[in-house]
């Protein structure tokens, strides 16, 4: 079946096979929130974004394979419901942004910066470190040798706009920077977007929009 992104909570996951990784969506707890399981399929190692919630939901997408690692994009509470549980069932390696570890309730045994490096197996994500929702999300980029870039933004980025700004201009001005500096001016059109809620997009369908953007400050 083909890859849409669309999930619902309590649906099933969607899968986007690539050649050297799949990605599994699902969709859970009241916010409706996004994880994304990723799987190396050279050693069928896996990598977790983001337990946001309903723990039960996640360990049965890991299953049996367990998981080595899981990122948390960012500190919001929204974004880490089931990771105490999940890391006491796989005994995973926790990831953050160095700037919001200190708000992730659960110790952070890897602190991200801009340009470092998370391994799943064979496979390679860039983490961006991108201010302004909060001061240490971050975002995940790989760049599939076999076709175009992937990227998880967390709360960073949506279709339809950045992440919330709480209507501080010099936050939105900032998050807006960076996303502009850091993911739509390096990476190309056909870059798929998987967010940290809601419906995938491509930076392509996103573009032309950034005046719009700039001008309404949100």
């Amino acid at each position: 079946m083909t890859y849409s992104g669309a999930v619902t909570v309590g649906g099933p996951a969607d899968v986007h096979e690539l050649p050297d990784l799949m990605i599994s969506k699902v969709a859970v707890g009241p916010m409706d929130n996004n994880a994304y399981l990723l799987r190396c399929r050279a050693t069928d190692e896996q990598l977790l974004i983001d337990a946001a919630n309903e723990a039960s939901t996640l360990l049965t997408l890991i299953g049996d394979d367990g998981i080595t690692s899981v990122v948390t994009t960012h500190q919001h509470g929204d974004h880490w419901q089931a990771l105490a549980e999940v890391v006491a069932a796989t005994g995973a390696r926790t990831y953050a942004g160095r700037d919001d570890a200190e708000g992730i309730p659960v110790p952070t045994d890897v602190l991200l910066q801009d340009g470092d490096t998370v391994r799943v197996g064979n496979v390679e994500l860039t983490a961006r470190h991108l201010v302004g929702h909060t001061p240490g999300s971050i975002a995940l980029v790989y760049d599939d040798p076999h076709g175009h870039p992937h990227v998880f933004t967390g709360d960073c980025l949506f279709p339809g706009g950045v992440g919330n700004t709480r209507k501080d201009p010099e936050a939105f001005a900032r998050l807006i920077h960076d996303v502009e500096t850091r993911i739509f001016d390096v990476l190309p059109d056909e870059t798929w977007v998987y967010p940290g809620h809601g419906d995938d997009t491509t930076l392509g369908a996103e573009r032309p929009h950034l005046p719009e953007w700039h001008a309404r400050g949100w």
